[in-house]
């Protein structure tokens, strides 16, 4: 028996066999309990939609627009960009497919590594790549996050019954972050440490601002960890060893982003839809929280990924949903996209982009979203800005199109 956190990095397993009997044990152990997650699920859309009533909103997404100081229009902007360029996705997908030599993938493999980059990372390698990768954008940066490993403020092995898959918390300005993994050695694992040591980083510089500011609306402080992602993932290609180690490298990054935007958009779409219906029908049985899931991952994932029999549960596990947070996730897509800008403004500018970036990471929430990107040169009103993030995307995609037709030439 393992815990969730554990089985979940499975998906990443190079071994199909592994994935496989990983996934098929994950959706029977999604079937017990479904019934009481649904009706705890019930529970908190009707929640929220007396909430939203009470005081007067319009959407089910307006509070957290207002805590994130953004308008509706900008995210449903941010969500309508993401969904026409599907295509991004389903043209991944269908690539991958031809790279591991299957028809179709199954949902198992969407996460399957696609070359020799998926070694076994031990720790100590893991933490000198990441300090190496935030050392050579900035020696500040990398001696902040030094003191995670130095001073214990990481708790990275995998138990049974630890939270899945990571977390940085860094709530309270006068305590320094801790960060929890769950960490195996793989690639991905490594990336997510970068992740992760991206919120610590922005929590050390912005407790100076003291407990009112400090933390950051949750678009911007996804944008530190993955700005932090980028970095690792921009000095691995820059070491590669030839174009089957870079496609292995650009394929790991689509995948992480696909996960951040497109993959969480499709999320965004379930809550839509569950918000909706449970206003609209009363309460939802597991079987239509079940479909409005399928139908969510199927519009993100394409014809090209075959999903397991029994994975429509899935929503009933995703934590998100049930911390009463509702509309979170746009978050992810937000942060992403925003991070892609910046590290483009990073490779223009160079030096001159460091100071700028670290004096928005030390300005905590004590700024407007708008006002804190204008800080490294970006504008958030600019209606392209959305899709310019996007294309970035389809530059790497076509990147690892264009390696993969001339390794099988």
């Amino acid at each position: 028996e393992v815990g969730v956190g554990a089985i979940l990095s499975l998906r990443e397993d190079p071994d199909r066999g592994v994935r496989q009997r990983a996934q098929e044990a994950f959706v029977v152990a999604l079937e017990p309990g479904l019934r009481t997650r649904a009706l705890a699920y019930n529970a908190l859309l009707q929640g929220h939609a007396t909430l939203d009533r009470l005081r007067g909103r319009g959407h089910w997404l307006d509070a957290k627009n207002r805590e994130n100081e953004i308008s509706g229009a900008e995210t449903q902007a941010l969500i309508d960009a993401v969904v026409d360029r599907y295509d991004i996705s389903h043209r991944w997908h269908r690539l991958k497919a031809k790279l591991l030599g299957l028809d179709r993938l199954a949902d198992y493999d969407v996460m399957a590594p696609i070359g020799s980059v998926e070694r076994r990372y031990s720790y100590a390698e893991a933490r000198e790549l990441v300090l190496d990768s935030y050392g050579s954008f900035s020696p500040r940066a990398r001696a902040i996050l030094s003191r995670f490993f130095d001073e214990g403020w990481i708790d990275a092995p995998p138990r049974p019954t630890k939270f899945y898959p990571a977390f940085c918390e860094s709530g309270a300005p006068a305590v320094h972050p801790y960060v929890l993994l769950n960490y195996t050695g793989r690639f991905g694992e490594v990336m997510t440490m970068a992740h992760e040591l991206g919120h610590g980083l922005h929590g050390v510089l912005a407790a100076p601002a003291e407990i009112f500011h400090a933390q950051a609306p949750t678009i911007v402080a996804e944008t530190a960890s993955i700005f932090g992602e980028t970095v690792l993932t921009e000095r691995m290609l820059a070491n590669a060893g030839d174009d089957r180690e870079r496609l292995a490298i650009i394929g790991r990054s689509i995948d992480g982003t696909m996960a951040a935007v497109h993959w969480q958009i499709a999320f965004n779409r379930f809550e839509d839809a569950a918000h909706a219906r449970r206003r609209s029908d009363g309460e939802l049985a597991p079987d239509v929280l079940n479909e409005l899931w399928a139908t969510a991952m199927r519009d993100f994932q394409g014809e090209a990924v075959q999903p397991t029999p029994g994975i429509e549960r899935e929503w009933s596990i995703v934590p998100h949903f049930f911390f009463d947070v509702p509309g979170y996730v746009y978050s992810y897509a937000f942060g992403q996209l925003l991070a892609l800008a910046a590290y483009a403004r990073y490779r223009q500018l160079g030096e001159p982009f460091v100071d700028d970036y670290l004096a928005m990471l030390a300005a905590g929430g004590s700024r407007s979203p708008h006002q804190l990107a204008t800080m490294v040169g970006i504008d958030l009103s600019d209606p392209s800005f959305w899709n310019s993030g996007l294309e970035l995307i389809d530059t790497r995609l076509r990147e690892a199109e264009t390696l993969a037709d001339a390794a099988a030439r």
